[in-house]
């Protein structure tokens, strides 16, 4: 993706903190030679060769897996908080724009099979019951329940290269910055307060 110098974010502490936190993100790639994307959750891990990786799987049913085989190249969309700055929260004229976060992570993707693939789901269960009051765990659920493992594909994703964009008004000066601060919390909204939490974590 284009990202200005300003916007870049380099620092791979944080671009891993955010794979983690945000890991529910959109897999494309092609498919009988048209652009395919799925929005599922994808697991930051590491493979037995020690490789940072991308873990998830999607429905048998969609044809999304059959083109894993034809290209193994994928692009994974990762967004993170977002929302609307006003011209007006400035001190002088200005246009509108958006401040948000994403990360664009590119890589080869192969199929998984067998006890692999239970090993991957238990990583992704035990991630997102960790805060259950009643945890559920793969190993013990029936085996009847188990057998709807046939209807996934699992892969894992080989990370080549990962893009991470961070726009968060880094090219206002302090007033004004502090002042975008101010009006997005008021905006009240999850995303706007979500946003304004982001920017006064920014180094200025």
């Amino acid at each position: 993706m284009y990202i200005p110098d300003i916007y870049k974010n380099e620092n791979q502490e944080a671009i891993t903190a955010f794979l983690k936190e945000n890991s529910f993100g959109i897999l494309i790639n092609q498919t009988n030679g048209k652009l395919w994307a799925t929005h599922i959750p994808l697991q930051l891990g590491t493979n037995k060769n020690g490789k940072t990786i991308l873990e998830g799987h999607i429905s048998k049913e969609n044809p999304q897996w059959k083109g894993f085989a034809e290209n193994d190249q994928i692009l994974a969309i990762f967004s993170g908080p977002h929302s609307y700055i006003s011209p007006s929260w400035y001190d002088h004229e200005n246009v509108p724009t958006w401040n948000y976060i994403a990360v664009h992570v590119y890589g080869k993707i192969k199929i998984i099979e067998g006890d692999a693939v239970i090993q991957s789901l238990k990583r992704l269960v035990d991630k997102y019951e960790k805060k259950s009051k009643n945890p559920v765990r793969i190993e013990d659920l029936s085996k009847k329940t188990m057998m709807q493992t046939r209807g996934i594909v699992a892969f894992e994703i080989e990370i080549e290269e990962i893009q991470a964009q961070q726009k968060m008004s880094q090219n206002r000066d302090d007033k004004n910055y502090q002042n975008i601060i101010s009006e997005l919390e008021n905006t009240n909204t999850n995303q706007s307060i979500a946003v304004a939490n982001e920017m006064k974590k920014c180094p200025r």
